[in-house]
């Protein structure tokens, strides 16, 4: 009888060192590949740029492969436990780093059969690290940028987005990560806000930058990044113009809109009670639901419907009636907004709708409820994390320190441990040297 081997792998870019991963294990016995699934690759990096389905198919292609099947985590153990390989082969670049942990696991559970771990010695000149990175220089499109925010929602136990208003900001949105736990942690996405947006150009945040002038801002994160974007559309404006707003956005490769239910001359919510704002009809804002999602082309573009309710000074069960019947409408989301600093509402809308939603997507903007973790919000059902004007109010008081500084000094060296070096700049941006 032939021996059994298993071999889990990520798939997404096939080199010769999964090839040489492969042809060891073929001489070893029947070969079972486990493609870890978009959750699985999630859970300690990027997603990958391939879908689960697309991976699998070219796995299922390759010379030696007699099996594919899901793995559903970094974890092998369930996969192990019911095909009992008698070995288990992988890179010895797993004997370091993230899935060291993951290594002395399948160690420990094929021992209980007496399986064997045979770590193929690691393909030099060969990363998938590097291959990702030249990747990442090159771009991506429209359609694979729209379709990836979907993807997230069913990787990600919480998608996490960080506001962008320049090209720069892009790139840090882009590239910002750090390790916590042995995992390294990043942001998935941008928020191209229309606050932070105006506020960029000195404008006040009434909808006095239009969509046109936006998008031209807009493009320089376009060309320096390939995470999702989401939109923040403000009111919509009027359903007759709302359509070509989606149909734009759709065509430049933005994942979702959000737009809220309230008519008028836009004030910034924040400003609650404080100004006069008035809230749409649950018909008047269903229409305009309706009529973008009849507009758009493909399926992967999201049309999500924020709640002013709590904004206004209205209850949650407010709130939660207008969020079944925008769902009804089509939106593909709801944000909920609130300006009370406990979170407490925020948590009573977000567990009464899980109770009957367990699908719809909850979007969270914490400005002012800023103290919730992320892990708070996930036991909450919320989905995505929005980050919504960091980058711009952390960049005005810098700037602002550094210029008053010269002021009082008559120089500027005074400000060099505050400023990036000459050098870093000229090398922070590709292609400048």
């Amino acid at each position: 009888m032939n021996k059994k081997v298993y071999i889990g792998m990520s798939a997404d870019i096939i080199h010769p060192g999964h090839l040489n991963i492969l042809r060891a294990g073929r001489e070893l016995g029947e070969v079972t590949v486990g493609v870890l699934t978009d959750e699985a690759i999630a859970s300690y990096k990027r997603l990958p740029y391939l879908n689960f389905d697309q991976r699998k198919l070219i796995v299922e292609s390759l010379k030696g492969v007699d099996k594919v099947i899901p793995q559903n985590s970094l974890d092998y153990t369930e996969n192990l436990l019911k095909i009992r390989p008698d070995f288990v082969v992988h890179g010895d670049d797993w004997k370091e780093g993230v899935q060291k942990t993951t290594r002395q696991k399948v160690i420990d559970t094929i021992s209980d059969w007496n399986g064997e771990v045979i770590d193929v010695p690691y393909t030099e000149g060969i990363s998938s690290t590097k291959l990702n990175q030249k990747l990442k220089a090159i771009g991506t499109t429209p359609e694979i940028r729209m379709k990836m925010l979907r993807r997230l929602l069913q990787a990600k136990p919480i998608v996490r987005i960080l506001e962008s208003h320049s090209g720069l900001t892009g790139l840090i949105a882009e590239n910002a990560s750090t390790e916590v736990n042995g995992l390294k942690q990043e942001f998935d996405g941008m928020w191209s806000s229309s606050l932070t947006d105006s506020t960029s150009k000195g404008k006040p945040d009434i909808e006095a930058v239009d969509i046109t002038t936006r998008l031209h801002g807009l493009n320089d994160t376009f060309e320096c990044t390939t995470k999702p974007i989401i939109y923040d559309g403000d009111t919509g404006g009027k359903i007759e113009h709302f359509v070509f707003t989606v149909r734009t956005l759709e065509r430049h490769g933005v994942s979702a809109v959000i737009i809220e239910d309230k008519t008028g001359l836009k004030k910034n919510s924040l400003f609650g009670t404080a100004v006069p704002q008035t809230q749409d009809s649950i018909e008047g804002f269903s229409a305009k639901i309706r009529a973008g999602k009849a507009a758009q082309v493909t399926d992967d573009f999201m049309i999500i419907a924020r709640l002013e309710s709590l904004i206004l000074g209205n209850s949650v069960e407010h709130a939660l009636e207008r969020a079944d019947a925008y769902i009804e409408a089509g939106a593909d989301g709801i944000m909920i907004h609130s300006k009370e600093k406990s979170g407490e509402e925020i948590k009573e809308f977000c567990t009464k709708f899980r109770r009957k939603d367990k699908n719809t997507p909850i979007v969270v903007v914490p400005s002012t409820y800023n103290h919730i973790t992320e892990k708070e919000f996930i036991e909450w059902g919320v989905n995505v994390v929005i980050y919504a004007n960091h980058m711009l109010r952390a960049s005005y008081p810098a700037m602002m320190n550094v210029a008053k500084s010269i002021l009082l000094n008559g120089r500027s060296s005074d400000v060099n441990d505050k400023c990036m070096p000459i050098k870093e700049i000229l090398e922070l941006i590709p292609g400048t040297k």
